[in-house]
């Protein structure tokens, strides 16, 4: 570029100038203080009075005054109207209005400051609303349940499988959540209702399913708010039923082949010998042998038949508190209660699955005077045998699969136990429920029916 010498008339373009707003005010105060002292002049040269000089004066310095504000502040007042309009905007979520203009001092700071922030907010709200779309349609299309309701029990959102779930499809806002979960089995309605995460068993629509449901409070804009989740693990639970059922068939022919193969060879080896009299006596460690191979594969079979060879409950009338003092001569236990009228169940089923109950309470290392029992009659007639414990309570991956056959966390454990609960309490009509207990532990709820007098009535 070529340097402008001092004697040229072009001018290399600048930044518009920029007079503060201080400065405005200074020469609306000098230009108002000349025409006061012009006007007094004026008045003093006519002669007339000294009153009518100051009241001249005072006159024209606020004509001149309000002349030179409304010229050098211009369109000011305007803009803080527009930015205080905006603003109003803002807090009402509206971030479209901007303002325009050219100034270059203090209020064109203020509105360039208040256009850059709605930009800013504009921006934030659209990445906010991508976000919350991207949440919602992946919430929709999740297999879980999910229903958020507030403080006072209303339903504020539900996606597709709650819709699905518990109203066929149609939609659940608006409506209670109790309302929603009329026509609901007792056993769900009160694992919800427990605020605490379950798994539970119930008949729905003339099927057993296997529901896991979990309850979440929070806080959303200052309102508490839950949100009840209910996944069913019925499809989760038969793949994997036929998964270890083929573990199970490869395991038990494993164990066949063990014991059977040298069974096989030991009786090839004792006809030998019978045919050589001179090595008779060698017999009898052979059929000692085969006798202790075959005992240990009848004990092997027999572990994996209780399933399968359950006869049907036969149910009768019960006392319960002989009946549990009975069962605390098998296993240690404190009762914490139970009902004066009797129950109506097999015995001999309910205990074996108590003993179930306590012995894995055991396992688990619960104090034998922290493992409790109780019997309490529910609002439904229904009978709730309860076995809490205080030991390693259930990890996640524990309390979605423990009812699966053959599940089990202990290194030796079989996977009976808890399965063989759940199907003695199908059996009777009732179902089974297991969760994590407050302060440490598990519970294990088996729910029972009343009589059949009872339940007529």
């Amino acid at each position: 570029m070529t340097p402008l010498h001092p004697g040229d008339r072009s001018r290399a373009p600048g930044p518009p100038l920029r007079v503060p707003l201080p400065v405005r005010h200074a020469v609306v105060l000098a230009v108002s203080a000349a025409a006061a002292c012009a006007g007094s002049l004026a008045a003093a040269r006519s002669q007339a009075p000294l009153i009518v000089a100051a009241l001249v004066g005072l006159g024209l310095a606020l004509i001149a005054g309000a002349l030179a504000s409304r010229l050098l502040l211009g369109r000011a007042v305007g803009l803080i109207r527009a930015v205080t309009d905006g603003l109003a905007s803002f807090a009402e979520a509206d971030y479209t209005l901007r303002v325009r203009q050219g100034r270059r001092d203090e209020i064109g700071d203020l509105v360039e400051r208040h256009n850059r922030l709605g930009d800013a907010l504009r921006a934030q709200r659209d990445d906010l609303y991508q976000k919350e779309l991207l949440l919602e349609t992946a919430l929709d299309a999740a297999p879980v349940a999910m229903v958020l309701h507030d403080e006072a029990g209303r339903v504020v959102y539900g996606n597709g499988a709650a819709r699905a779930f518990f109203a066929g499809g149609e939609r659940v806002g608006q409506r209670t959540l109790s309302s929603l979960l009329a026509g609901e089995p007792e056993e769900l309605r009160a694992a919800i209702a427990s605020g605490r995460d379950a798994l539970v068993s119930v008949e729905r629509k003339g099927e057993l399913e296997t529901l896991y449901v979990a309850r979440r409070a929070f806080r959303l804009n200052t309102q508490a708010h839950v949100l009840v989740s209910v996944r069913s693990l019925t499809r989760e639970i038969s793949r994997r039923e036929a998964e270890l059922y083929r573990n199970a068939i490869r395991l038990i022919s494993h164990e066949l082949n063990n014991s059977l193969a040298p069974i096989s060879s030991l009786l090839h080896s004792g006809r030998l010998l019978l045919d050589r009299p001179e090595q008779r006596d060698r017999l009898g460690v052979v059929f000692d042998t085969i006798e202790e191979r075959s005992a240990h594969l009848a004990r092997f079979l027999a572990a994996y038949a209780e399933l399968a060879r359950l006869p049907p409950p036969a149910p009768e009338r019960v006392a319960w508190r002989p009946f549990l003092e009975r069962l605390r001569g098998l296993a240690p236990f404190t009762l914490r209660g139970a009902p004066d009228e009797p129950g109506f169940f097999d015995p001999a089923q309910i205990q074996q699955l108590l003993l179930n109950l306590l012995k894995n309470a055991a396992e688990a290392g619960s104090p034998p005077d922290q493992i409790e029992v109780s019997v309490r009659r529910l609002p439904t007639g229904e009978l709730a045998l309860t076995v809490a414990d205080r030991g390693e309570g259930l990890p996640d991956e524990a309390l979605g699969k423990a009812l699966v056959p053959f599940y089990s966390t202990k290194q030796q454990g079989r996977g009976l136990g808890l399965a063989l609960c759940r199907e003695i309490a199908t059996a009777h009509g009732g179902a089974l429920a297991l969760r994590r207990r407050d302060g440490g532990g598990a519970e294990v709820e088996c729910r029972l029916p009343p009589p059949p007098d009872e339940r007529a009535t």
